[in-house]
């Protein structure tokens, strides 16, 4: 059974994405490496899907601009016609939603890049995510920083179906299958809505990066040099949602981070 694609990504967007809170630790790991922002900082959303980062971004500083990049036209269109038709004209002109490939040349040049919610594990060859971080690093300005999210564990290796309910829905993340010759994973997000399934609302055939594989590739491209933000331990051990500078992590069964390239 499918859902409509509104559902669909009102569902994500309420179990997957805080975007409001990640656009003030964009800003404030811009600000660790280069200080006090006095004007606004021009914001790039590679793999943007509904734009709802850009948008938030947008609202944060009356001269921030915010570029979304995404091939998909359906989780554009929704973007366009729930969240950036409803800004003030002001914000509107401060915000594009592109149907662009990230590899393509002319990309817009940015002081912030970002690629969350794992999307550039879908280069699952080497090579090709090279590629796609030597145009990152070509696109950002001279003061530019470039922000990956990344999880891993050993529990991330199984194939397990993790279940959290919320008011009005429950969402499913199911890690299929795994193989570690190649890293290759398949994942799978799915809803129970009005008493319905739905599943494989959302399917994903990634390779699971780790951070020193990020970092060494962020070097060989030309960063200057690469952190770590990790996320801390709430006290049912699960994460807080709190990122801080590491030199080191912890061996847990799941975790997640951010690596900051600088230019």
């Amino acid at each position: 059974m499918k859902l409509d694609a509104a559902t669909k990504y009102n569902l994500y967007i309420q179990s997957v994405q805080s975007a409001d809170t990640d656009v003030l630790f964009y800003k404030k790991v811009y600000q660790d490496f280069r200080g006090k922002i006095k004007k606004g900082l021009t914001l790039r959303e590679d793999f943007c899907g509904t734009g709802i980062i850009s948008t938030e971004w947008v609202k944060l500083h009356p001269r921030n601009i915010a570029i979304g990049i995404d091939l998909d036209p359906e989780p554009l269109f929704f973007g366009h016609e729930n969240f950036i038709s409803k800004l003030p004209s002001e914000r509107k002109n401060r915000i594009q939603l592109l149907r662009k490939n990230v590899l393509d040349k002319n990309i817009p040049q940015t002081d912030i890049a970002i690629a969350v919610n794992f999307s550039y594990f879908l280069f699952r060859e080497r090579e090709l995510l090279k590629k796609y971080f030597q145009n990152v690093y070509r696109s950002l300005k001279t003061n530019g920083i470039y922000i990956v999210d990344i999880f891993g564990g050993t529990q991330c290796t199984d194939s397990i179906v993790d279940k959290t309910k919320h008011k009005n829905f429950t969402y499913y993340w199911d890690q299929k299958n795994f193989d570690p010759v190649t890293n290759y994973a398949d994942f799978a997000i799915h809803f129970r809505y009005k008493n319905k399934m739905y599943k494989d609302a959302f399917t994903y055939d990634w390779r699971l990066w780790s951070i020193p594989e990020i970092r060494e590739i962020m070097s060989e491209v030309g960063f200057k040099q690469s952190q770590v933000y990790w996320e801390g331990t709430a006290r049912d051990g699960g994460g807080n949602g709190v990122f801080t500078r590491v030199s080191k992590g912890e061996a847990c069964l799941s975790w997640i981070a951010y690596i900051v390239g600088v230019k």
